[in-house]
């Protein structure tokens, strides 16, 4: 005897075919597809879905109302969502960046590690003087840009450049004490800042030349055990409107430079 226990739903015996041909009935007649044999074909895979995690980090961590779709890159989306690779122990820094709907626009990985500087980031937190280099990665993994933190004592500079070497501007802490603050500089002239609104430096204002603001980072809860036992931070980007170059690769550096130029030395005084 035949039997269908694992046939999909919509899939039937055949009324008017053999015994063990399949027919698909669609809720008011019968298609044209049909399968011989004893399992029907394969249904379709769907699309995934949105992330639900990610979304409720964008609208409800970070107060970041939905959006309309952006184009889809790095460059083109006005909600970039930033979280660090959750590790135990945090030899190198990743961290994944997604479009407020969680689909991956890219990635931005430490590079340029020896051995002996991971021991040493091992064993010590001197580490979080010395230089940085990080890639920021697209979606099929190219460079579009990098960021180089030149070693530091109080105050870091970051250093954004193209991938041919031409450099982008820099992002240079104003202050060590207080509230912390950040000049935006290209060009030898500055074109914006970023300023922290409290002075754990968790939120940022990211404003141009004329002070007003033109993006916002807003740190987000990794949750209880994330923030105890890892080294992982997230961060939500939103860029309120489409910004001229070099502004907006400066701001979108911004979201990672943050993380690097300041949040991972909190981090790492013990």
């Amino acid at each position: 005897m035949t039997t269908h226990s694992n046939t999909p739903a919509g899939w039937y015996p055949d009324p008017h075919g053999a015994a063990q041909t399949l027919r698909y009935w669609d809720g008011t007649q019968w298609t044209d597809h049909t399968h011989a044999g004893q399992q029907a074909p394969a249904v379709p895979q769907q699309p995934a879905g949105p992330d639900q995690r990610v979304q409720r980090q964008v609208q409800q961590q970070a107060g970041v109302a939905p959006s309309g779709p952006g184009g889809g890159t790095l460059f083109t989306e006005p909600v970039l969502v930033v979280n660090q690779k959750a590790k135990l122990i945090e030899l190198t820094n990743e961290y994944k960046v997604m479009d407020q709907q969680g689909n991956q626009l890219g990635t931005v990985v430490q590079v340029g590690q020896s051995a002996l500087r991971k021991v040493l980031r091992f064993v010590a937190s001197i580490d979080q003087y010395l230089t940085h280099r990080l890639e920021i990665r697209d979606a099929h993994g190219q460079p579009v840009l990098l960021l180089t933190r030149p070693a530091k004592f109080l105050k870091s500079r970051v250093v954004v450049t193209r991938p041919d070497g031409q450099q982008v501007g820099e992002i240079v802490q104003q202050n060590v004490f207080g509230k912390i603050n950040f000049a935006i500089n290209a060009g030898g002239q500055q074109i914006g800042a970023i300023k922290a609104e409290n002075w754990r430096a968790w939120n940022f204002a990211i404003v141009d030349h004329a002070d007003n603001e033109v993006a916002r980072i807003t740190k987000t809860w990794e949750g209880l055990a994330k923030t105890m036992f890892t080294t992982a931070d997230n961060y939500v980007l939103q860029i309120h409107y489409q910004l001229p170059e070099p502004l907006l690769s400066l701001v979108v550096a911004t979201a990672l430079t943050v993380d690097t130029a300041l949040k991972q030395d909190a981090r790492g005084l013990g």
